[in-house]
């Protein structure tokens, strides 16, 4: 197995379970709800902490901006004993009622090429979360309170690329929102047997072409998405959801 060269920690030093986010500001917010917290790696920018919570032991890292810097955390992870991962990230929404703050519950991922097609050598699987995960997200969510909107995403692999049909065809193709890191982290679960699922919080309605949302202006949607997170992770089995698949067969 490779060593980790990005996230330079150890075997023991990350939690089973693990919560990921592209901001390291999120990381250090959720990092406040951890008891007993260290951090566990910085290198890189790559901010990772263990702790507890209600008893479990979870780890928080940060996976950067966009498919490759997400592939090499949530690799790393892996093979540092992460066996499930939930994305708690922002996205663009592409429904015209859908406004900032609002959770999104991504029950699968597009993407046009770029990392995954590395892995699964140009062929184009459907990349999709653990179902039992996501359902979990999904009832946690009612339980809290925080009503969601559930659907497929499309990962963009180029920020300020969209033209001014992006938000049509997205949507007519039917997914609800747009971020950069969803397919990723899904078919490396997919292929290396980790279970994965991603909260997502609305920051901008790209439909009606508002601003986006800063960090301080999410901060109590992230709080209330964190702990629908942290209940799903607290309920879910870590047994795998299968064979990991060979690179060559998606």
């Amino acid at each position: 197995m490779p060593e980790p060269q990005h996230i330079l920690a150890r075997r023991g030093d990350i939690a089973e379970r693990v919560i990921i986010s592209g901001d390291p500001a999120r990381v250090v917010q959720l990092s406040g709800l951890l008891k007993r917290r260290k951090l566990v790696n910085e290198h890189r920018g790559f901010l990772t902490y263990t702790g507890e919570y209600e008893g479990k032991e979870y780890s928080l890292a940060c996976h950067g901006v966009g498919g490759p810097s997400a592939a090499i955390v949530v690799e790393e992870l892996a093979m540092l004993g992460a066996r499930a991962i939930v994305r708690l990230g922002t996205c663009g929404g592409l429904l015209k009622p859908m406004k900032a703050g609002d959770l999104v519950v991504a029950t699968g991922a597009g993407y046009l090429g770029g990392t995954l097609d590395y892995y699964f050598r140009g062929r184009k699987p459907t990349p999709k979360p653990d179902r039992g995960l996501t359902g979990l997200i999904m009832e946690s969510a009612k339980e809290e309170g925080m009503g969601y909107y559930a659907g497929r995403v499309f990962s963009s692999d180029a920020f300020y690329a969209e033209d001014p049909g992006f938000v049509g065809r997205m949507a007519r193709r039917g997914y609800v929102a747009v971020e950069m890191e969803c397919a990723t982290l899904f078919g490396l679960g997919m292929l290396r047997g980790v279970k994965t699922a991603s909260a997502l919080l609305v920051s901008d309605n790209v439909a009606r072409a508002e601003p986006m949302s800063g960090a301080g202006a999410l901060g109590s949607s992230v709080a209330k998405a964190a702990k629908v997170v942290l209940k799903s992770l607290n309920r879910v089995s870590l047994q795998r959801p299968g064979r990991p698949r060979r690179l060559d067969t998606p």
